[in-house]
């Protein structure tokens, strides 16, 4: 029989965190992520184009605005991370902050799709105001999310096998969000375009808030920090500093992470305005969603036979240059671009498994060397990376898009339609190559993991 001991939730846990999860755990885990994919799908394709062609604020101050709440975000990311991993409550770490974040956040929401009757000045200074709020609180929820992946168990197949769910969840709640979103604005709305994107994110609100109360009642927080940790939040960065797999995939999610939003948020325009048919932005986002979840649920599958790090290498490289070749379809060519995006949709969709996976091996890989463990630091400052990817993504299609001569509500310019086609398929192609090209700086291959888990493992067997 294992060794048992019990967590700081008063569940057990049996062989260091080593056992099987029940499927129970894995979806109710998963769900979590389609709550904040609600907000994190309407921000990345519909945020933009709502403050130029709704609100009716100029693209070059949206960028900068966008821009600067996000790097302000990003900078709460290893502060909330700190934060939670010092939390002490008879349900652990991180499962707390589920339960006490989420009304604050569905609020947020509602105010950063609100169109105040201001002046264009005001209306800026409310677009700046809210969305940092909305961030903020968004920030306090997923965080504690991400890392709790990281403490559910220890075995890094069942880590991605659980991760994998999340982002099938994800994908889902895109899904959702991409196809029904701007048919649940005119049908809330009943023709006033500003009510009905306040009473859409309401709703969105309200079943984000059920699945973050799922995710609290069917998971156990598992693996502890070593009994003897006392260390200072200067120490836990310290240790990520030092920490070379973490640096590289520090640097590779800010990269990815330009490549997906660049490519989401410029697809609206794209259709509305290239390619003359903005009646399909629900079918593309949709369909592109559903490859995303079809990659994500694959995933699992192909680690078994291919290593993360050339897995995530070759896909990078195949995004790019499907995602470039786009770029020599003409604007009649709906269903080839169709199929690319389909494509890409596909190769992407095991990105963000791979990805958060190799998070909670980097706070392994920190135990193993340190003897302290910090994994909701470890997550933290990785997505820190990840939201000042998407905001140097979302400001340089603002930025392009204010340089080449975009007005909203109107017939685009050349320059203009050569910028929007641009967004989508070149630069982003050329970012995953960058991308797949970072990768082969990873140094925790499949063998090297193995070896630090193995050793870890040891460790908390004596300890306990």
């Amino acid at each position: 029989m294992p060794h048992q001991t019990t967590d700081t939730a008063g569940t057990r846990r049996a062989g260091g965190g080593h056992a099987p999860l029940r499927l129970r755990e894995k979806l109710g885990y998963g769900i979590g992520d389609f709550g904040f994919n609600l907000y994190w799908a309407n921000i990345s394709a519909f945020l933009l184009i709502f403050y130029t062609d709704v609100m009716g604020l100029a693209a070059a101050a949206v960028g900068t605005m966008m821009l600067v709440t996000k790097i302000v975000d990003a900078i709460t990311d290893p502060l909330m991370g700190a934060i939670a991993d010092r939390t002490r409550s008879r349900w652990g770490r991180f499962r707390p902050w589920l339960l006490w974040g989420a009304l604050p956040l569905a609020a947020a929401g509602v105010l950063t799709w609100t169109v105040p009757d201001l002046d264009e000045g005001g209306k800026l200074l409310w677009a700046y105001a809210t969305f940092s709020l909305m961030m903020l609180a968004y920030t306090v929820l997923s965080m504690p999310y991400s890392a709790l992946s990281g403490v559910i168990t220890a075995d890094s197949q069942q880590r991605t096998t659980l991760i994998s769910f999340r982002f099938i969840a994800a994908f889902a709640g895109t899904t959702l969000v991409n196809w029904l979103t701007l048919d649940l604005v005119r049908w809330l709305g009943g023709g006033d375009e500003a009510l009905g994107w306040q009473l859409t994110l309401g709703a969105y609100g309200a079943v984000a808030a059920a699945c973050f109360l799922a995710v609290f009642l069917t998971t156990r927080e598992r693996i502890q920090p070593p009994p003897q940790q006392r260390s200072a939040v200067r120490q836990d960065m310290l240790d990520l500093l030092r920490n070379r797999p973490w640096l590289v995939l520090f640097a590779l999610a800010l990269i990815i992470m330009i490549t997906i939003v660049m490519r989401s948020g410029s697809l609206v325009y794209y259709l509305k305005y290239y390619v003359g048919r903005p009646e399909l932005t629900g079918l593309f986002l949709g369909a592109y969603s559903v490859a995303l979840a079809v990659g994500a649920a694959l995933t699992p599958l192909m680690t078994r036979y291919v290593d993360k790090k050339c897995l995530l290498m070759w896909l990078m490289a195949g995004v790019g240059v499907a995602s470039s070749a786009m770029y020599f379809l003409p604007a009649d060519a709906v269903w080839t671009m169709f199929a690319l995006n389909l494509l890409i949709g596909l190769m992407l969709g095991p990105k963000s498994p791979l990805a958060f996976s190799m998070y909670a091996d980097c706070a392994d890989y920190t135990e193993w060397r340190t003897g302290r463990r910090a994994t909701a630091m470890t997550f933290a400052a990785a997505t820190f990376s990840q939201k000042l990817g998407g905001a140097m993504a979302s400001a340089g299609i603002a930025w392009l898009l204010a340089a080449m001569g975009y007005v909203a509500n109107q017939a685009q310019s050349e320059a203009s339609r050569t910028g929007i086609a641009l967004l989508l398929t070149v630069i982003p192609g050329a970012v995953a190559l960058l991308a797949a090209w970072v990768m082969r700086f990873y140094p925790l291959d499949d063998a090297a993991l193995a070896r630090v888990q193995a050793e870890l493992q040891q460790r908390r067997e004596t300890q306990a």
